[in-house]
């Protein structure tokens, strides 16, 4: 595999995360950071009656890979249960750990190139490990 690790579209998603504000009262907060490259994340949640989550905010202090993750995350969560989101970051934990499948949260997929490279892989698990984490509290 001779893929670049960042490539424009993980360089584009970098620059274009959504929901960079905090939710004035979350329901559900959580912060992660990653001890290797010092990236952090903090996940707001707010579920609606059906504890699907309705709002996201986010403040990513990350670098491009953990900033695409969030990218991806915020692209994708509205809607989403506490278990899905537990659900999915478990499976990306998996997956670049190279013991379960690709997950099935959509575009994922673009952070095939960081496989090899185990020292990026807590920036790319930052955000879903929060958002898991926000969501869980969100649903108690």
């Amino acid at each position: 595999m001779n893929a670049p690790l960042y490539n424009m579209e993980i360089l584009r998603l970098a620059a274009t995360v959504p929901f960079q504000e905090r939710l004035a009262d979350p329901m559900g907060t959580a912060e992660k950071r990653s001890p290797v490259c010092g990236s952090r994340v903090t996940v707001d949640i707010d579920l609606d009656d059906e504890g699907r989550v309705k709002a996201l905010g986010l403040l990513v202090r990350a670098c491009a890979l953990g900033q695409a993750s969030a990218g991806i995350l915020a692209a994708h969560i509205i809607g989403r249960t506490a278990g899905e989101i537990a659900t999915a970051r478990d499976a990306l934990a998996a997956w670049l750990a190279e013991t379960g499948p690709a997950p099935e949260w959509p575009g994922l997929d673009i952070f095939v190139p960081a496989l090899p490279h185990r020292g990026r892989h807590a920036a790319i698990r930052l955000a879903f490990e929060a958002a898991a984490e926000a969501a869980e509290q969100a649903a108690r």
